[in-house]
């Protein structure tokens, strides 16, 4: 009997040793998808050199061998040496771009990357980017590691490019059956485009910082401004109210809840280090609600469940089109949509950050419950609930 090998699912943000340094990325899109994959040599400061560190269908081969490129109809391979990788290159860095109209969304099928037993599947549902980080390898302790990565860029090629300090020319005149960037050395972009969208499929994502400390984590909430006909024959005009909360945990086991309803609008500076930064009662306010949270103190904290509740207005989340989006400094931006559920029901569980070692790990988890009670039992906080008004 042949056996065969285990492949091991990796998920977004998490990462596994490599053990030969001979070995190969394959990366597989659905036929007929105009999509280009792309592995950069990227080296202090996040940036590539110059054009010798892309690896492409233009540019088959860098470093003398150590990376190569092969593309097929269906995917591409590059074959890698990573013993002849140069010393001082911290990381390659594997990409996806499409074309200038469709997002990713658009692909009828699945985004996967595979290097030995190791198997990333990179879900497309939801995805409105059109440019892809796929996955690293990086050196960590002289050793190779391999992290998946999903993070995505509004901006396509030229956003993804510039992130790296490559300067994308500008289309010519001249007819071309592919579209060529011409990468050279750059000062850094002023804008980072990049944004992490969590589906189903791909529902994780680990942030890291050495020290432990993230600085001002905002956490955003925003929702359809538009107000729907209601009353008789339709002739009145009815809004929702949308809040944003949390339930906060720290790491000697107490708990609180950071909210407009009951006015518990939290603390920034001590336990529960969360503060509610206002109250937008109609969604008319641009950019919605704020949620801030203290990470300098974030090795206090257990836990963070993020919610959004319908305080006023219909309870049905698809016409809400809400979002909930987490900013924390020099990590990308994580956004949670809660317009695929036509639940009744009032309160939305959306993300759940938790302690990992010092670390943050984000869940999505677009969990609907009947109200506060409900959706504390689920999750073992252990609170005791009363009536409220805001």
């Amino acid at each position: 009997m042949v056996e065969r090998e285990i492949m091991m699912s990796l998920p977004m943000g998490a990462n596994t040793s490599i053990g030969n340094p001979n070995t190969n990325v394959h990366v597989e899109f659905p036929a007929g998808s105009n999509i280009d994959i792309t592995a950069l040599q990227i080296y202090s400061g996040g940036k590539v050199r110059g054009d010798g560190d892309m690896c492409f269908y233009n540019q088959p081969s860098i470093s003398d061998g150590a990376v190569k490129f092969e593309q097929t109809s269906t995917g591409a391979t590059f074959f890698l040496n990573l013993s002849q990788i140069p010393q001082d290159a911290e990381k390659i860095v594997f990409t996806a771009t499409t074309d200038d109209t469709n997002p990713f969304s658009a692909l009828n099928g699945r985004l996967a990357l595979s290097l030995d037993s190791t198997h990333i599947e990179i879900s497309c549902e939801g995805r409105e980017e059109r440019a892809l980080i796929l996955a690293e390898i990086y050196k960590r302790n002289g050793a190779w590691k391999i992290r998946h990565v999903g993070q995505g860029f509004n901006g396509g090629l030229k956003a993804i490019a510039e992130h790296f300090g490559i300067e994308v020319a500008a289309p010519s005149d001249a007819p071309v059956t592919r579209p060529s960037p011409a990468p050279k050395t750059v000062a850094p972009p002023k804008v980072n485009l990049s944004k992490v969208s969590l589906t189903k499929n791909e529902s994780r994502i680990s942030l890291k910082k050495e020290d432990g400390r993230f600085g001002k984590i905002r956490v955003n909430l925003n929702w359809n401004q538009k107000k729907k006909s209601s009353g008789l024959f339709g002739m009145g005009k009815s809004g929702i109210d949308l809040d944003v909360g949390a339930f906060v945990e720290g790491i000697d086991g107490t708990v609180t809840a950071v909210q407009a309803l009951g006015n518990t609008f939290g603390n920034y500076s001590s336990f529960p280090y969360a503060f509610l930064n206002g109250d937008d009662r109609t969604g008319a306010t641009t950019d919605g609600e704020w949620l801030e949270i203290n990470g300098e103190q974030w090795s206090k904290l257990r836990r963070v469940l993020v919610y959004a509740f319908i305080y006023e207005g219909s309870p049905d989340w698809r016409e809400t089109d809400g979002a909930i989006r987490i900013l924390v400094p020099d990590q990308p931006e994580i956004e949670v949509r809660m317009n695929e559920h036509g639940s009744r029901d009032g309160m939305c569980a959306v993300a759940l950050l938790e302690n990992e070692g010092g670390q943050i790990r984000v869940n999505r988890e677009n969990r609907f419950f009947k109200g506060h009670r409900q959706m504390d039992e689920a999750y073992g906080w252990g609170m005791k609930w009363v009536a409220g008004r805001k």
